[in-house]
């Protein structure tokens, strides 16, 4: 009785999803200065019914001791493509996507509406539009979160991190908010080679233990860096005493 009644819970929360994605659908086609008052916090609470539907457990851990930053660059490492939208369910930021999310069938469309930069990585042209792009987004007051492994990585941090972030920090005098990342069933949500999204999210949905742990640490002042490399260097190394920490 009790599994019933489980499997109707998640069946109504995949019917919840559903309107909810195509509402998010129809309100691209409104006026962009309406998109752009009414759809960040509609994105936030669309991620946040994604997850629901998806019956994962995401857990904040808050290891910070001061009060939570206004402002802030957010990054984190990458094992997954559920962070595409467990960041912005816990957390009200643009996200830096890879340039192909833009045509993914009606998630493209809502990741447009929600303000999402694009990079096309394997472009240097892009790549520089793209750092432009964030140093805007954060002077005009957005919190912005980009991942500095450059995509999917793996379950272990990758042997380096891109400047970007730090970058836009020095630019911005804007903090770094460093975010460690754990999946319990790391298999089951690391985003694997010629896997499909619909598989991905097919995987996650049937994991077999559903708890993810986002640990968020203090941040970072650009302030204490001399230039991109040191804080590159800082922080990176901040990433492998976490994985150490968690997942060693």
């Amino acid at each position: 009785m009790l599994y019933l009644f489980r499997l109707l819970l998640r069946f109504l929360a995949w019917l919840d999803l559903l309107a909810f994605t195509l509402i998010m659908v129809l309100l691209t086609s409104l006026p962009s200065a309406t998109i752009r008052s009414i759809y960040p916090p509609l994105f936030h609470s669309w991620c946040r019914c994604f997850v629901r539907a998806l019956g994962v457990e995401l857990r904040l851990h808050q290891h910070f001791h001061g009060d939570f930053p206004r402002h802030f660059i957010l990054i984190a490492n990458h094992p997954s493509a559920f962070e595409d939208i467990g960041i912005p369910a816990l957390f009200r930021v643009r996200n830096l996507a890879k340039h192909e999310v833009k045509d993914w069938f009606l998630l493209g469309k809502i990741a447009r509406a929600a303000g999402t930069l694009f990079v096309e990585r394997e472009s240097k042209a892009s790549r520089q539009a793209a750092q432009q792009a964030l140093i805007d987004a954060v002077n005009a007051g957005d919190n912005i979160a980009l991942y500095p492994e450059g995509g999917c990585k793996g379950r272990r941090i990758a042997p380096r991190f891109l400047h970007g972030a730090f970058i836009t920090s020095l630019a911005t005098g804007v903090p770094i908010l460093p975010v460690f990342l754990h999946y319990e069933a790391q298999a089951q949500f690391e985003w694997q080679t010629g896997e499909h999204l619909l598989q991905k999210i097919w995987r996650m949905a049937n994991s077999p233990n559903p708890v993810v742990h986002y640990h968020v640490f203090d941040p970072i002042d650009p302030q204490d860096f001399a230039d991109k490399e040191s804080f590159n260097l800082a922080v990176y190394s901040q990433y492998l005493l976490w994985q150490q920490r968690f997942l060693d």
